[in-house]
């Protein structure tokens, strides 16, 4: 079936603002990209707009006026939106080095214009369609804020700009969300690092927000949000709760709960590690427990300026029930026992074992039901590509029909191989050589991995329980010369792809081929650690790709589930704020101007 148009749209679309009170190093770009994996996992489409770093604005005025001392403001305008330029190339590599697939453009590439001041020119236009276009192959676009083109050249929104920059997008997109990303949890009555009883508001209006919020969220945007019946979402990375600015009534709102998560990880190979070195950028939320690895002393025990500490012991690694236990040692022995006692024991586990879960999904969730703990293991079915999310968001309101799927790069590696020329075990030598295969790689090659993924999947999709060994595969060492010369020469692409479908009766059928596909196919140009997959439905076939292995988009999927149960924690047993925080949830579109 091909892809409809209409899946090229957007399920859900939300501006995120990321302003210089949170971009204040360049470590920051990898807390706003789990800030912004956590909504498009969750089925939204974002547009990131982001401020200068912090304090990088002021040294490019100060610079300005030492060499030109009495230049035209127009020319200052064009020097000082240099930061937002810089800041947005950061922010899109952070997101490529996450695996998320991101777009960066500059106003002259989204026809982003303004008219005004230089210094304090107003936003007067978007090519919306040109903007859109880009969400046909990148989950995230990445925009300066701050400025926009004049008639004569750039010209910039004001202190506060990107603000401005975040609710205009939000009105001329059409998007359901704008939030604006902040130092603090919310609008406050006070400064809360001045005054202690200053009270958190769930919502207020526009003429209140621009009085209390002076200096939080630029009047101008505040103003031009209220004409346009926009609502605005204020909060802090990573936090349960928001302030909603809109035609509302004031209401105060709870304060999340405060208190370190103590998380034990078992494994620091290069998904533990990269797990590890989030936790300790996030030291006021996590306290790290000594990593479980074999040889404690094969390991660095320095992450920037933190000491890890290591141990061959379970017990010590485990000591004190933790709060969250992250697996990522792999193997279906010691480390499938020990999922199930950190269960038991009253952990939370967090699991990037996916021969674990297909073959103890069950058991796995009904001991965490017994002890009112959390099972998540996102990163096990596409690595950093929220396959999984994907499928719970469209099974909750459609029905799925089938899902199939490229989900394992070391083949892709060796296809890549054989489409050169190189014979198959040549290929596979090769893929050996450079890491993308073990020493034995028949759990790749003979489809074991993509099973495994793909029982998973199975039970997401269908509510259906199916043993991994239950799954025909198709091995690659079943490839013979003539059939590889055969496709080369045909100009068709070989993929080892795992699909599922079910019947009008409910007969559910999984298997993994190996199939040459024509190079359209929107899964034939994955290559190397590239996952995609295709969720058909009754009228339209979605598709999502990225990448589905490798330290950092693995270890992203991973932080993203450990975050999930942190603000679960943080919000306690306070009512929640009527902003939907969680992406999933059923909101309206705030062009609407309608609110809760």
């Amino acid at each position: 079936m091909p892809l409809d148009l209409e899946a090229r749209k957007p399920l859900k679309l939300c501006v995120l603002k990321f302003g210089s009170s949170v971009l204040q190093k360049p470590d920051d770009y990898a807390r706003a990209a789990h800030e912004i994996y956590r909504h498009t996992r969750g089925g939204e489409k974002v547009v990131a707009v982001v401020s200068a770093l912090q304090g990088e604005t002021d040294a490019l005025f100060g610079v300005g006026h030492t060499v030109g001392q009495n230049c035209s403001d127009r020319l200052m305008a064009r020097l000082v939106r240099c930061g937002e330029i810089k800041s947005a190339a950061l922010m899109g590599l952070a997101l490529q080095r996450s695996g998320i697939p991101s777009a960066v453009l500059d106003p002259h590439e989204m026809g982003l214009k303004a008219d005004g001041e230089p210094l304090d020119a107003n936003l007067t236009g978007l090519d919306a369609d040109r903007v859109l276009s880009h969400f046909e192959s990148a989950d995230v676009i990445v925009a300066p804020g701050f400025f926009g083109e004049g008639v004569e050249g750039p010209v910039t929104l004001g202190r506060g700009g990107t603000d401005l920059t975040a609710v205009e997008f939000a009105h001329w997109l059409g998007a359901d969300r704008v939030r604006l990303i902040k130092d603090v949890d919310g609008v406050y009555t006070d400064d809360p690092a001045r005054n202690p009883e200053a009270v958190r508001l769930d919502q207020l209006d526009y003429d209140e927000a621009a009085k209390v919020s002076r200096g939080l969220v630029q009047e101008k945007a505040i103003f031009r949000a209220r004409d346009n019946r926009v609502v605005i979402e204020v909060a802090a990375l990573g936090r349960p709760f928001a302030t909603r600015i809109g035609a509302v009534k004031r209401r105060a709102g709870p304060v999340p709960n405060t208190g370190r998560l103590r998380v034990a990880v078992l494994g620091h190979g290069a998904v533990g590690a990269g797990v590890c070195s989030h936790l300790l950028a996030h030291p006021g939320r996590f306290e790290l427990a000594p990593v479980l690895v074999r040889d404690p002393d094969k390991h660095a025990r320095a992450v920037g300026d933190t000491v890890l500490s290591f141990t061959d012991d379970p017990a010590d690694a485990l000591a004190n029930t933790p709060d969250i236990v992250v697996e990522t040692m792999g193997g279906t022995g010691f480390a499938r026992s020990l999922s199930q006692s950190v269960l038991r024991d009253g952990s939370h586990l967090v699991s990037a074992n996916k021969a674990v879960v297909a073959l103890d999904i069950d058991r796995l969730q009904e001991l965490a039901r017994q002890q009112g703990r959390q099972l998540r293991y996102s990163a096990a079915v596409g690595g950093g590509v929220p396959i999984l999310e994907l499928i719970d968001l469209l099974a909750a309101n459609d029905t799925v029909l089938s899902v199939e799927g490229v989900m394992n790069g070391t083949c892709n590696f060796i296809f890549g191989q054989l489409r050169a020329g190189a014979r198959l075990a040549d290929a596979i030598a090769e893929a050996q050589r450079l890491g993308f295969a073990e020493a034995d790689p028949s759990t790749d090659v003979d489809g074991l991995d993509a099973a495994d993924k793909l029982a998973i999947i199975v039970r997401h999709a269908f509510g259906v329980t199916l043993a991994p060994d239950r799954i025909p595969c198709e091995s690659l060492n079943d490839l013979d010369h003539h059939r590889i010369r055969a496709v080369n020469e045909e100009g068709l692409v070989f993929k080892q792809v795992a699909r599922c479908t079910v019947s009008p009766e409910g007969q559910v059928e999984a298997r993994v081929d190996i199939e040459a596909l024509d190079p359209a196919h929107p899964l034939a140009g994955l290559v190397n650690e590239g996952n995609g997959f295709l969720v058909r439905l009754p009228h339209r076939t979605i598709a999502v790709h990225g990448k589905g292995a490798g330290r950092w988009p693995t270890a992203e999927a991973v932080f993203a589930d450990i975050m999930d149960i942190q603000r679960a924690y943080l919000a306690g047993n306070a009512e929640t704020s009527p902003v939907p925080e969680n992406p999933l949830s059923h909101i309206r579109r705030i062009s609407t101007g309608s609110v809760a």
